[in-house]
């Protein structure tokens, strides 16, 4: 059955974004249950009757956002439960599309970066401590990956309360939802942790100094490997089933 709301694409938007937000629409019905396929590129170019191209970008956007998972060789499923996803969706769902979505990772590019400068000048004993100690659970978990994920959440967010800056901390806080899926996408992607370690390491030892720039160095390292890391899991993930 043809889902009512992907009849006609309005032009109130870019037709990426309207088409991406169709898209969800129609996932999130209820016609797909969580953890089952979506249908082919092809059977979704016939539903919503656009180009190969378009489609495409739409499902990455949203795999970005944690709403499917594409499977090498399986197809693309309906990631979890329904409504445990419906807040993160909700909260980015108005940017979708290419360009915001590539805004949204430089926005938590520069986040970091500052954040750890920020984290060297004003990290206190205590704060400092916590940082350690996440790292070394990090290491502990290296062959965990599930685990090794959620620690590297902890780490980053430890560094923001570090700070000592409560509205940057905030809006990095914000993007927690988009932050563990990428982070998930990039470490079980490449399924170990040994090159994570090795970016983390230095930010912790540039904090511990006192290091502003040596921070700021570290983490802008780390940022532009996950950056670049997300672009190559994703671009490996494939097209769907013709």
């Amino acid at each position: 059955m043809v889902h009512q709301g992907l009849k006609g694409l309005p032009p109130r938007e870019s037709a990426s974004v309207e088409l991406a937000k169709h898209l969800m629409d129609y996932l999130l019905s209820g016609e797909i249950k969580p953890g089952a396929r979506i249908p082919s590129e092809r059977q979704l170019m016939e539903l919503l009757g656009t180009g190969r191209s378009s489609i495409r970008e739409a499902l990455k956007s949203l795999t970005l956002l944690g709403l499917i998972e594409p499977r090498q060789g399986d197809g693309t499923f309906l990631v979890g439960s329904i409504s445990d996803l419906l807040p993160q969706v909700l909260e980015w769902g108005l940017l979708l599309g290419e360009r915001n979505l590539h805004d949204l990772i430089e926005t938590r590019y520069f986040l970091e970066v500052h954040l750890a400068g920020l984290a060297a000048s004003h990290r206190t004993d205590v704060q400092l401590q916590e940082l350690e100690s996440i790292f070394e659970q990090m290491r502990a978990a290296k062959d965990d990956l599930e685990s090794y994920i959620e620690c590297d959440i902890r780490f980053h967010l430890a560094i923001s309360q570090a700070s000592g800056n409560s509205v940057m901390a905030n809006l990095l806080v914000s993007v927690r939802s988009l932050l563990q899926v990428w982070t998930k996408k990039v470490i079980l992607g490449y399924g170990r942790t040994d090159f994570s370690l090795s970016v983390h390491e230095p930010i912790v030892v540039a904090i511990r100094d006192g290091d502003v720039a040596a921070a700021k160095r570290a983490m802008t390292d780390h940022m532009e490997s996950a950056k670049r890391h997300l672009t190559e899991v994703l671009d490996a993930s494939g097209p769907l089933e013709p």
